[in-house]
């Protein structure tokens, strides 16, 4: 465990003009985008049906999943090792309290989405597959119960939307506008190209 520490604590230290995010958390936030995306690809390609859609679920599944972990060592390496640099001095108050709430929001529906997709599995009372692992049907059938699992799954994946585009919205806003190198704390070849400028 001591050199776990060690390590941790060594590739939190990357330096960069910008205060730039440890290694781990850029990985994890760039590791977190990439599935999100092929998550809302999976649900565009079950909204339009066809041979394949049975796959195209399991498939889902599996990336909740997926997602679930990453998303839950993100907050574990969050609050146990990475470095978290301070927003910049120019940043007003409101904003900074936006972007604090955008980001738990963030986190939060990225913990729930999987969970109501599970509880509107899992009430449908059939056996059903996550990546290679088989699940028996665990409950009974309850349609109505089911429902609500599946309307909030899809007023989440409405929300998370939303969250999504304003987080981007704010990077591109502080990348393009403001040019104060918020953006670059979080890009995976930033820090390189700091160092060579």
């Amino acid at each position: 465990m001591h050199a776990f520490v060690n390590v941790a604590s060594h590739l939190t230290k990357l330096p960069g003009k910008a205060g730039r995010f440890d290694q781990i958390s850029i990985a994890l936030h760039w590791l977190t985008v990439l599935l999100v995306f092929a998550q809302f690809a999976t649900a565009w390609l079950l909204v339009e049906g066809g041979d394949g859609a049975r796959i195209v679920l399991a498939v889902h599944r599996a990336i909740g999943a997926v997602i679930w972990i990453v998303v839950a060592l993100r907050l574990f390496w969050r609050c146990s090792f990475a470095y978290l640099p301070a927003f910049t001095a120019s940043m007003p108050k409101l904003q900074q309290r936006v972007a604090q709430l955008n980001e738990y929001g963030l986190y939060g529906l990225l913990l729930v989405q999987p969970l109501t997709g599970l509880g509107n599995t899992l009430l449908r009372g059939r056996p059903f597959t996550i990546g290679a692992w088989q699940v028996p049907a665990l409950f009974a059938p309850d349609g109505a119960f089911a429902r609500v699992f599946e309307l909030l799954h899809e007023l989440g994946a409405w929300a998370l939307l939303a969250l999504i585009g304003l987080h981007a919205v704010a990077a591109l806003f502080h990348a393009l506008i403001l040019r104060d190198g918020v953006l670059q704390r979080m890009l995976p070849l930033a820090g390189a190209l700091t160092r060579h400028n």
